[in-house]
């Protein structure tokens, strides 16, 4: 009987065993399910994992420049480009504020509300959706940046042309850049090459250093400089896959604006994407053309050779083309009647800054006439040849602007010493726009470094810069090419 115990005790036993270990197995399998389930909550919140990123990219700087690989709907390229650089569009908008609030003297409540009411009305569907998509992924990265604030960024370079209209005011438009096209009997190969340096402030410009790639669903692939936060390059360089290059500069002393008109962020951004042509590229910049951020237009066809000069004015719009020659931009308006009907500026003094530089344009072309390529093109952005002063020396009057440097200031614009002038280049050729590529660097092409707080120290006037002006060291040239639609 005994036995007969120990040998059913032992059954008992073994039959307990059994069962806590299947019950340790399987509260392991329940706890390994909810971990798994966790997981994947997780993983769904995580914004990264957002499927309208899939095809979008972010590539590490180099030389200071961030490029970005966009692609998709309007929406998708807007939720894109607003989650990969979340952060450098809070940092653009720290600067543009700070700079309104000082230069305009007014709120960002007015830039927000003009945003809405005067802008957004005109900005058509597309671009809406991705202004929408801009808010939206900064959001996803934890912005409190709205849709308004990312309209008021984008009107930024033409709302002054409005507050101007409002305080009734003429002429004080800034003289934005230098910039040149040659084509023909100019040129190396006789094919085009295309370059420009923008001119601002180096609080701007040291933000202005994103390469956007975007390949929209309609349109044309693009490949340009720009400002975090910006659906339009801004200084408006760069080509699309139809074979159009582009660049501009600003008209100084411009006035003029109509508030029913279209943005032009909204035409820049629409004539990179879909013009296959310079007609093409003229039609879209004039129709709505609102007068806002007044420029002369630099443009090449790479598949022709043809080059073209689209001077941009509300009331007078002239175009010229040729094949064989150059145009040059300076921020000097060209056509008579629109100096005398939409601008304040002297034609007449060859001191000015725009003026000297046109000056020194023109030397420097006939100088390289059949000579002129993208090493031609980098060094002439390098230039400190002063065209009224006869000599060497950097300034607001030479195509590598050094307004820092400058105790005339640039009238209507900039002050005495202001920290501004170049800021970035781009160089490219009809060769490297087959490729979608172009040469850029960043700070001064000559190789001098901005200091900000000697600057400061030197001229306390401008301490309400405070920490949002930085250094700006010069970069070397680097090339950049567009990547390849994700099949």
């Amino acid at each position: 009987m005994r036995r007969q115990f120990a040998k059913l005790r032992g059954i008992f036993h073994r039959i307990v065993g059994s069962f806590t270990i299947i019950t340790a197995m399987y509260r392991t399998l329940l706890f390994s399910a909810l971990l798994l389930a966790l997981a994947l909550a997780l993983a769904s919140r995580d914004p990264s994992s957002d499927p309208r990123l899939s095809k979008a990219s972010r590539i590490a700087e180099r030389n200071g420049w961030i490029q970005v690989h966009l692609e998709g709907s309007p929406a998708e390229i807007g939720f894109q480009h607003g989650f990969l650089l979340a952060d450098e569009i809070e940092d653009t908008f720290k600067v543009i504020s700070a700079e309104f609030a000082h230069d305009e003297k007014r709120d960002w409540a007015f830039f927000r509300s003009t945003a809405r009411d005067i802008f957004w009305p005109h900005v058509e569907e597309e671009y809406r959706a991705e202004l929408n998509g801009i808010a939206e992924g900064v959001k996803a990265r934890g912005s409190k940046l709205d849709l308004w604030d990312i309209v008021a960024l984008n009107s930024w370079l033409e709302v002054t042309y409005y507050t101007k209209q409002l305080n009734h005011r003429t002429g004080g438009t800034a003289g934005r850049c230098s910039a040149f096209v040659a084509t023909g009997s100019y040129t190396a190969d006789g094919r085009v090459v295309i370059g420009h340096n923008n001119w601002t402030t180096y609080a701007d410009g040291e933000r202005w250093n994103i390469v956007f790639d975007i390949v929209p669903a309609s349109g044309y692939h693009i490949l340009m400089d720009g400002m975090a936060g910006l659906i339009h390059s801004g200084d408006d360089f760069g080509m699309n896959s139809a074979g159009i290059l582009i660049t501009e500069t600003t008209i100084s002393e411009f006035s003029g604006f109509d508030p029913n008109g279209v943005p032009e962020f909204v035409r820049a951004r629409k004539a990179m994407q879909y013009a296959a042509s310079i007609d093409d590229f003229a039609r879209i910049m004039k129709e709505g053309n609102n007068g806002g951020y007044a420029n002369n237009w630099l443009v090449a066809d790479r598949n022709t050779n043809e080059i073209a000069d689209l001077e941009l004015g509300l009331k007078n719009v002239n175009l010229n083309r040729t094949r064989d020659g150059f145009f040059v931009g300076s921020n000097f308006p060209i056509n008579p009647q629109l100096i005398r009907e939409e601008t304040t500026f002297k034609v007449d003094d060859s001191g000015n800054s725009a003026n000297a530089r046109h000056s020194r344009w023109l030397a420097l072309m006939e100088e390289n006439r059949g000579k002129i390529d993208v090493a031609a093109g980098q060094r002439f952005l390098a230039d400190h040849y002063d065209a009224f002063a006869k000599k060497v020396q950097p300034s607001e009057r030479t195509l590598c602007g050094h307004a820092d440097l400058s105790p005339r200031g640039i009238a209507d614009w900039l002050e005495p010493y202001a920290p501004a002038g170049a800021v970035q280049n781009k160089v490219t050729s009809a060769a490297q726009a087959v490729k979608m590529s172009f040469t850029a660097a960043l700070g001064h092409a000559c190789g001098r470094d901005f200091h900000s707080a000697a600057h400061l120290a030197r001229y306390p006037e401008y301490g309400w810069y405070g920490r949002i002006l930085h250094d700006m060291d010069a970069r070397p040239w680097t090339e950049f090419q567009a990547k390849q639609a994700t099949p």
